[in-house]
């Protein structure tokens, strides 16, 4: 088990919870030495390009060259947004000419990440893919040294090993690299990532009109949202509990008219009001729940998670990994998606089965709810996805459906929620 799994066991330990971060740096490192290869192939070509430009040869290259800058950096703007950083594509919509591309500030950001992540990137990128690697074998030495020749049989360091003291040794010294790696795999992460976080978004400088036209929609959006949820808690107030509250009232009336003159009536009429009182406690409950779950500000996530997915219809299974408490306006968000899309694959996917990740990434929460259903899940169907997507919107997150006909759908969310 590399996450809690909420709904099938107990919290992890701080051990586990440690493995689980250590696990997650290694995948990132690795992802990044992807894209150091990538860049340092990319840096290769600009140098070889820059040189046939001497010779007027490298000036019919230019423009695919460029391309190739500008295709390696979006690879690692993608990379670095699905691990919880946010950077936003300087470059304008529309294809630029060659002249204009290379006077874009963009493009000079761009080369300078290059020549950062192809010696910084693939550097650290080494050390955390190699070292889980020198750590198991170190590890698991003392079980197989006596089957190798005794000239070959020696530690990851060099040094011989043809003893069994010898052969502990190296096992322990497997033991000191694996605790390098749970105390060092997540600032060797970020420190892979500090020149993509710097480089790759717009330059101070830009124009980010843009940016803040779509902010001033995303608001607005919001402040719409905010009403119609004001509108739906007055209409579950007035035309359920209201009502419920007046049929009580009458009823009590009616009883007090009859204690007297006809006493077992006015009992049975006692009895229904109490009935009637309960199921206005209920719906007050309801309505309590709507605006912000109990369990929520009493358990956290992980005990409002496990809660979802012990009510819910089709099996469900849920994993969480959030050290500490967000924001309670994110998490109420994150709990209101989640609870939302169960909902509609109870009702729409005819799935057998669902799937929902909480995880929190430095500053940002990742949601995932995945299905085996049906699909073709869309906004325009009505199905809750567009007030999933304006709840997101208003925290400035990322909200993703992916959802062909036929299945599975996977909803992906990204949320802000501070250190």
């Amino acid at each position: 088990m590399t996450r809690n799994q909420r709904a099938a066991g107990p919290r992890p330990s701080f051990a586990e919870r440690g493995m689980q971060s250590s696990i997650a740096a290694i995948e990132h490192i690795a992802g990044g030495l992807g894209t150091a290869f990538l860049a340092a192939l990319t840096a290769l070509t600009v140098v070889l390009t820059a040189l046939l430009c001497l010779t007027g040869v490298g000036l019919l290259l230019t423009g695919a060259t460029l391309a190739m800058v500008r295709a390696t950096a979006n690879r690692e703007r993608s990379r670095l947004n699905r691990w919880g950083y946010e950077i936003i594509n300087p470059y304008p919509a529309d294809a630029q000419r060659t002249r204009a591309a290379l006077a874009d500030p963009a493009t000079r950001r761009d080369l300078l990440w290059l020549s950062a992540h192809a010696t910084l990137g693939l550097i650290t990128g080494l050390v955390g893919v190699v070292l889980p690697v020198i750590a198991a074998r170190d590890i698991s030495f003392p079980l197989w040294w006596h089957l190798l020749p005794p000239n070959q049989a020696g530690a990851s360091l060099g040094f011989p090993a043809t003893t069994w003291p010898a052969a502990v040794a190296v096992g322990m010294m497997g033991l000191g690299w694996f605790a390098i790696i749970v105390g060092f795999g997540q600032p060797i992460a970020r420190l892979q990532a500090l020149p993509g976080s710097r480089l790759l978004g717009p330059h101070p400088s830009v124009d980010l009109s843009g940016r803040i036209a779509e902010l001033t929609a995303t608001r607005a959006a919001t402040l719409e949202a905010h009403t119609a949820e004001l509108r739906r808690i007055e209409r579950s107030l007035h035309d359920g509990v209201q009502n419920h509250l007046m049929g009580v009232v009458m009823l009590v009336g009616g009883a007090r008219q009859l204690v007297q003159r006809d006493p077992v009536t006015a009992d049975e009429i006692l009895d229904r009001v109490q009935t009637a009182a309960e199921h206005v406690i209920q719906e007050l409950r309801e309505v309590v729940r709507g605006i912000l779950p109990p369990v929520l500000e009493n358990e956290g996530l992980d005990g409002a998670m496990a809660g979802l997915a012990a009510g819910c219809a089709v099996p469900c299974r849920i994993e969480v990994d959030v050290a500490g408490r967000c924001a309670m306006s994110v998490e109420a968000t994150a709990y209101f998606v989640v609870a939302e899309a169960l909902t509609n694959i109870v009702r729409h996917s005819e799935a057998s089965r669902a799937f929902v990740e909480v995880r929190r990434i430095g500053d940002r929460l990742r949601v995932r709810v995945e299905d085996d259903g049906r699909g073709g899940a869309a906004q325009a169907r009505g199905t809750g996805i567009l007030g999933m997507r304006r709840r997101i919107e208003a925290h400035d997150g990322a909200f993703r459906v992916d959802s062909p006909v036929g299945g599975p759908t996977c909803i992906e969310v990204d949320l802000p929620c501070g250190m």
